[in-house]
């Protein structure tokens, strides 16, 4: 099964594990930065870890550390394999901006409605670096998305 996106910053190709939020996020006090792991106490998927997995954005909550934040994830070796987002966010995308400049491995990022999103959940992807994701047929668990 193929799916379309739209590449925002183009990379890749890339595969991993969709982790799906439910819910927005804000990188800032949301995602621990050393680790990659969710640790906003009230966020659905607090405690899973966004390393290398497929990250898919419903939303994100403003903060213009954002980026710094996810410049740190991708210097620690801990960022998303690439983001999939409802809406760009120019201060998260400029994270990966900085990070290429630095000659950093940064992760693509895609524009992919959230109503799509959520079907991806917990599947295995492969996107191309012109946007066109590849589903395995065989669905690992959700359970395992995002776990450290």
């Amino acid at each position: 099964m193929e799916l379309r996106c739209q590449p925002l910053l183009p990379g890749g190709p890339v595969e991993g594990i969709c982790l799906a939020l439910t819910a927005p996020i804000s990188f800032w006090g949301g995602v621990n930065p050393a680790s990659g792991e969710i640790i906003d106490a009230r966020h659905p998927q607090r405690g899973l870890n966004i390393a290398g997995t497929v990250l898919a954005l419903p939303g994100t909550i403003g903060s213009s550390s954002a980026s710094a934040v996810l410049l740190e994830l991708v210097h620690a070796g801990r960022a998303p394999a690439a983001l999939l987002m409802d809406a760009p966010d120019a201060i998260l995308l400029l994270g990966i901006v900085v990070a290429r400049e630095m000659g950093w491995p940064a992760p693509p990022a895609f524009r992919l409605p959230a109503a799509e999103q959520a079907a991806l959940a917990g599947r295995l992807l492969r996107i191309s670096q012109a946007g066109v994701i590849t589903l395995d047929a065989e669905a690992p668990s959700l359970s395992t998305a995002g776990r450290p």
